[in-house]
């Protein structure tokens, strides 16, 4: 009499999944690590892990579009001669000439002007299609300083300094030689068609001490006009915008590990710094801590989608937030109408990690002649302003269904959390408790 077991159907292991078995094969195969764009891919507590607590009989809701609910935001109010008025409280992130065709530029430029809001130049310099399109311009202040000279720096409305993004805190940004052009080249003092790696901090100061004397330094040749921004990856955010505030700057910008990036080590992008979420309410307790909550203004960027994740960040003390990779989706990148051809790059629509190819079909993220025609900086500025419209009247809808007439009136007692996860991340009570881990309640 023999014995054998039914068949069963096989199982994969949840650790060694298709993905990571293919990375290995390819790792074994070429020797090198894997370069890609966009943010992490990983699934990591969000901002859709918590919900708005609506008024009902304990709180007296605005009535719809009849009773007013502001959403403006100053920023700069600190040091500035000229602190920046912004209609709305989304702003448009660092995305640089180089990654980006100047065609895309233009149109975010175009886009942030039409909805009252500010675009930023990103590593590689200001163009003349960007400054000219943008009514408010914010220069980024790199470790490579490609592009950089002080006539620029007096042309924009303000300056952050990037200490680091939250794709990839503690490193360096990189552009393959495919996107290198004469013009990105020039711009850059690079050799064209060779693969650019910038440094991973400033050549001219190693910590907050020296940052003081650097913000000085650009205050001076600016003339004490220009709000001076700090951008922090996400990763010790308490102590980051601490020593940002002490530094001197008039805002801070916290990046978590949902920004995106142009190109960096997939390494990178999945396993350094920590979510969104968890770092929103560190950077306000070091403010408060400091009393300087909404005296410098924190700006919160990374993973942003919706007017829903923008009332969120400011019930959680934000005074803004700032968008990337949607903003490329409003212009029309990763559009499965082009879907055909993102296959012939051995990629799909949605996936977001072609961007350092320097071959999209959608004339955003390349700077070949032929597809960046392809992207009309007019239409697709209108979209983008579409875009941060509807943004905005979703987070004005929810505070007023909250009882606000100020976006910034949002507070954490405005929400609660799906999960324990969640609920630690952000200070707030689990969904049908008063518990907050860590904090006790019922």
């Amino acid at each position: 009499m023999s014995y054998h077991n039914p068949p069963t159907t096989p199982r994969k292991s949840s650790v060694f999944d298709d993905y990571t078995l293919s990375e290995i094969r390819r790792a074994a195969s070429t020797g090198i690590y894997d370069i890609r764009g966009g943010g992490a891919k990983r699934k990591v507590p969000h901002f859709d892990d918590l919900l708005f607590l609506g008024a009902s009989m304990s709180r007296y809701p605005l009535e719809g579009y009849r009773e007013k609910c502001s959403t403006n935001v100053v920023i700069g109010t600190r040091f500035a001669k000229k602190p920046i008025e912004l209609k709305i409280p989304i702003t448009v992130a660092g995305m640089s000439f180089g990654s980006l065709s100047a065609n895309a530029k233009e149109a975010l430029g175009r886009g942030a002007t039409i909805a009252g809001t500010s675009t930023t130049t990103g590593d590689g310099g200001m163009t003349p299609e960007e400054r000219g399109q943008s009514q408010t311009l914010v220069y980024q202040y790199l470790p490579s300083r490609y592009g950089m000279n002080p006539d620029d720096l007096r042309k924009a409305d303000a300056i952050e300094v990037v200490v680091g993004q939250g794709a990839k805190p503690g490193g360096g940004g990189m552009l393959l030689g495919q996107k290198i052009s004469d013009r990105v080249a020039e711009m850059r003092t690079l050799p064209k068609g060779i693969d650019q790696r910038s440094a991973c901090r400033h050549p001219d100061w190693t910590g907050p001490d020296d940052l003081e004397i650097k913000i000085l330094e650009l205050r001076e040749i600016t003339d004490w006009e220009k709000p001076i921004y700090i951008k922090v990856g996400g990763a010790r955010p308490y102590y980051d915008v601490a020593l940002a505030v002490k530094a001197g700057a008039d805002c801070v910008v916290v990046d978590g590990m949902q920004g995106g990036t142009a190109a960096t080590q997939e390494v990178f992008i999945e396993h350094v710094g920590q979510p969104t979420l968890a770092c929103i309410r560190p950077a306000v307790q070091a403010l408060q801590d400091l009393g300087m909550h909404r005296k410098v203004q924190l700006i919160v960027s990374g993973g942003i989608r919706n007017g829903a994740d923008v009332a969120k960040a400011l019930a959680l003390g934000a005074d803004a937030v700032s968008v990337g990779t949607a903003a490329l989706i409003a212009l029309g990148d990763n559009d499965p109408a082009l879907e055909a051809e993102y296959q012939k790059l051995h990629t799909t629509a949605g996936a977001y990690d072609d961007w350092h190819e320097g071959k999209d079909p959608a004339g955003i993220t390349t700077q070949d002649p032929e597809l960046s025609r392809r992207l009309d900086p007019v239409l697709a500025g209108r979209r983008l302003a579409n875009y941060l419209k509807v943004m905005t009247l979703e987070a004005q809808t929810i505070a007023r269904a909250c009882g606000h007439n100020h976006v910034h009136n949002l507070t954490p007692e405005d929400l609660c959390a799906l999960t324990i996860e969640a609920a630690a991340m952000a200070r707030v009570p689990l969904a049908g408790t008063g518990w907050v881990p860590g904090q006790g309640g019922l």
